[in-house]
């Protein structure tokens, strides 16, 4: 058992390295690119450069408190409130519009003109949120220095197109932020999410149209706009994407995840394995989320007894011990099934980050890499999780054939679980020796090689807790090479490997080293070598 004591020394000679390689990275960059700020600049954009855009619903709170959790490993750029089919605020001018057909005759609910539709009277749970992660803000600064401060993610807050549903007839504070960050000179992919609906992005794609489509310069603009931008899209929530974004921007990159076995969105439990099922079970999400400080308390659990749309007929997921025929009684639309008091209620808009989150397998520099939400296949089309979400046996069956198609990966939902909770637990412990952090792999990244060539891969595995680390190899089968590899000593650090006879000229091999330490809770890093066949 460590003492307080070693595990103090752990944390000095772990500070004193940073201190270190911080110093000797200094020096590095002041003789090798003084006089060069322009790569001074792509050194700085080693993170993902990220703007969130989303509706108020708790699903999205929850993601963005995990977002918030993970934000060491982004460059925020944007927190921008956003409409969906399912929540619109209105002109606050006594305009009427009829809601969305699919949030009202599907269910058999009446449709009629209203002036907002499911959208909270005063409503700004990004800042709400924002306030609650800067009462921690010290205690995860002491556990990763990384962390943005709560005065710069405030800076970056702003209303987006909120008013009605796929509206983008005019420019918003939170269109001028995304247009104006699409236009920057900052290099690097910019990535935009929708966690609800579109309308933000479009009406800044369709400013930037207005402006130069007539002009000399639009080819460029176009060509730019195109090769930077990445959407993280959770599905099309307004039709903005459909209407106006897909047919005008079609060279406009989309994320596409598929392979991966995360399940997060609401009923998850029903779409995963048996033996993990106790993620989503209240004795779990209870003892690592809910009781764990400000954001703890403010995600969202099943029967927490907070109501977000006060009357709202699809928002019951605050009652506890009601069936689902007392809740239609009482005039709710039980869309979802009921789960215990406590359990996990869902986080459907994560899968569009997981990817970026700084866990080793890089999987945000390339969309067929594959990472914790999945990965590209060449010839897939995208996903449309909102459509799946609102259809529990169509989602199960996704869910089904996307772990059968995963074998070659590990399982990522312990991993991800069990590194939220540790970030929670660092929200409310103030001293780094009294909680658990990432193992750290070191070793070479990319190796080239023959066919019939074997390669020997050396990493070096640590832990500043002075934790066990248990190692495994896996291959993570990446397009186009889709051959089998074997590795020697596949709970080694240190392992060799034969490339198979059929690898061409070109393919690449991707190994991936999962390390897992034995603290609480048992936190996942990982290494990817990639060996490039010649």
């Amino acid at each position: 058992m460590k003492t307080k004591k070693n595990k103090s020394r752990c944390k000095f000679f772990w500070i004193l390295s940073l201190i270190l390689k911080n110093i000797f990275l200094m020096f590095f960059l002041t003789i090798a690119f003084s006089g060069c700020k322009s790569q001074i600049k792509v050194k700085e954009q080693e993170k993902p450069r990220i703007i969130v855009t989303c509706d108020p619903e708790e699903d999205d709170q929850n993601s963005l408190i995990r977002f918030l959790l993970y934000s060491t490993d982004f460059k925020i750029d944007g927190l921008i409130y956003n409409e969906s089919e399912h929540h619109w605020k209105g002109d606050g001018k006594g305009t009427k519009r009829l809601p969305n057909p699919g949030q009202t005759t599907r269910v058999g609910v009446e449709r009629e003109l209203v002036e907002s539709w499911r959208w909270p009277e005063n409503e700004d749970f990004i800042h709400e949120t924002v306030e609650d992660y800067e009462k921690v803000y010290s205690n995860l600064k002491m556990h990763n220095p990384d962390y943005p401060t709560p005065e710069y993610l405030k800076s970056v807050i702003r209303w987006g197109n909120v008013e009605f549903e796929g509206d983008i007839s005019k420019d918003t504070p939170g269109s001028d932020l995304i247009k104006e960050a699409i236009l920057d000179d900052v290099p690097g992919t910019l990535f935009i999410t929708a966690w609800g609906g579109n309308s933000s992005i479009a009406r800044a794609l369709k400013s930037i149209e207005e402006e130069y489509s007539n002009t000399p310069e639009w080819e460029n603009i176009y060509k730019k706009v195109s090769e930077k931008v990445v959407l993280c899209l959770s599905g099309d929530q307004d039709g903005c994407y459909a209407n106006y974004t897909g047919p005008n921007w079609p060279d406009i990159q989309r994320l596409q995840n598929s392979g991966g076995n995360i399940s997060l969105a609401y009923n998850s439990v029903a779409n995963v394995k048996p033996e993990y099922a106790f993620y989503y079970e209240p004795e779990w999400t209870g003892e690592n989320i809910s009781g764990k400080g400000p954001l703890g308390s403010r995600y969202r659990v099943w029967g927490d007894g907070y109501q977000w749309i006060k009357n709202d007929h699809f928002g019951y997921y605050f009652y506890s011990g009601l069936t689902e025929e007392e809740l239609k009684k009482m005039g709710y639309i039980v869309w979802t099934p009921i789960h215990p008091k406590g359990a996990f209620l869902g986080e459907g808009d994560t899968g569009t980050i997981l990817n970026f989150i700084n866990n080793g397998l890089r999987a945000w520099e390339n969309q067929t890499w594959g990472g914790w939400a999945g990965r590209k296949n060449l010839n897939e089309k995208p996903v449309d999780f909102a459509a799946l979400m609102a259809d529990s046996a169509a989602m199960a069956e996704f869910m089904r054939q996307r772990r059968h198609s995963s074998t070659d990966f590990p399982d990522f939902l312990p991993a991800a679980q069990n590194g939220f909770a540790a970030r929670l637990q660092w929200s409310v412990t103030p001293n780094y020796e009294d909680a658990n952090h990432d193992p750290v792999i070191e070793g070479i990244s990319t190796i080239s090689a023959k066919p019939g060539e074997t390669v020997t891969i050396k990493t070096k595995v640590s832990d500043s807790d002075g934790d066990n680390v248990s190692v495994k190899w896996h291959q993570f089968v990446v397009d186009p090479f889709e051959g089998k590899v074997s590795v020697d000593n596949p709970d080694s650090p240190i392992t060799t490997l034969v490339i198979p006879e059929n690898a061409q000229s070109g393919d690449n091999i991707h190994i991936v080293l999962e390390g897992v330490d034995n603290g609480s809770p048992a936190l996942t890093r990982y290494h990817r070598v990639i060996i490039s066949i010649r």
